[in-house]
């Protein structure tokens, strides 16, 4: 989408500045600044900020060849106003946009120039039923080809209520491989309303699933495998300047590790590291880290690394 970012109010004249956002393609930037190829297969306006979209991407190593443009349909928009400290509004112009229109057959030469993994969200599947049958297909195929296909639950209550998230999602999840939700999403694709975290996480291992993984925000994360591993990582201690794109940038260093072929101990390492990065700079993508900065980190706080 479009990004219009502004410091303060829009109300009261605070000027936004443009970038670009997007829960898939902020994962994709994140994978290529950490050394990784990648290809992003959107559907965009025949426009100017689908341009700039196309134009970030492949400025920060973003494979962009299976892009589609619909020339009926605008690029979705989004307003990020910052509104009292770290606390972000955001409002989302997402009718009748080009990703809305999305289809199966959109993806189709993404899909047949294969994988090692796929990586799905909750907002593209709440887009509409294209975008819905777009998800389920990519799913299936990633699935049948031997990928690890990953969905990041990703859900947004202005999109579309839990439970039709619920009817939506949970028929992808036996073609998924890993899941990633925050913990007061679990609920969307496991368990009756009384279930415990346990219980929905139990729920979804049994179903065929290898790993879900939960974020907890400020609390770390935490990660369950099908052969009963069960793993914790605590949140890095970073001033917060920005939340908005930290769990993007948790699931990019989450398939980073993935991908590296890291144990699973390290994989939520990198995964808390990288939603550090995300939380302690501007912007839901600017802030993420490449591969030589990920000790950074580790440096005390106000040492500058010479």
């Amino acid at each position: 989408m479009l990004s219009l970012q502004a410091d303060g109010p829009l109300a009261v004249g605070a000027r936004p500045r443009a970038t670009v956002a997007g829960a898939e393609a902020n994962v994709a930037i994140g994978l290529a600044r950490l050394g990784h190829r990648v290809s992003w297969a959107g559907r965009l306006g025949a426009d100017e900020p689908g341009r700039l979209v196309l134009r970030t991407l492949r400025g920060e190593g973003v494979d962009v060849s299976h892009a589609t443009t619909d020339p009926a349909a605008p690029t979705g928009a989004m307003l990020r106003e910052r509104r009292v400290a770290d606390l972000a509004r955001v409002h989302y112009w997402r009718a009748g946009s080009a990703a809305s229109q999305q289809q199966p057959e959109h993806l189709r030469p993404a899909l047949a120039a294969g994988a090692r993994v796929l990586h799905l969200t909750g907002i593209t599947a709440a887009l509409g039923p294209g975008p819905l049958a777009a998800v389920l297909a990519a799913a299936r195929h990633g699935r049948a080809a031997g990928w690890r296909v990953v969905l990041d639950v990703n859900h947004r209550a202005r999109l579309w209520d839990m439970a039709a998230a619920a009817a939506a999602l949970r028929p992808l999840l036996p073609w998924l491989d890993v899941l990633i939700a925050s913990a007061d999403e679990l609920p969307v694709v496991a368990g009756d309303a009384g279930a415990d975290e346990a219980a929905r996480v139990a729920e979804l291992l049994a179903g065929g699933l290898d790993e879900v993984v939960v974020k907890r925000a400020g609390d770390g994360a935490g990660l369950f495998t099908a052969a009963g591993g069960r793993h914790a990582a605590p949140a890095r201690a970073v001033p917060v300047r920005d939340t908005v794109g930290a769990g993007d940038a948790f699931c990019a260093g989450y398939l980073s590790g993935l991908l590296d072929g890291l144990g699973p101990a390290e994989r939520l390492d990198r995964a808390v590291t990288c939603g550090a990065f995300a939380v302690a700079g501007d912007g839901d993508w600017e802030g993420l880290p490449h591969r030589d900065e990920l000790p950074l980190l580790d440096a005390a706080p106000g040492d500058a690394v010479r």
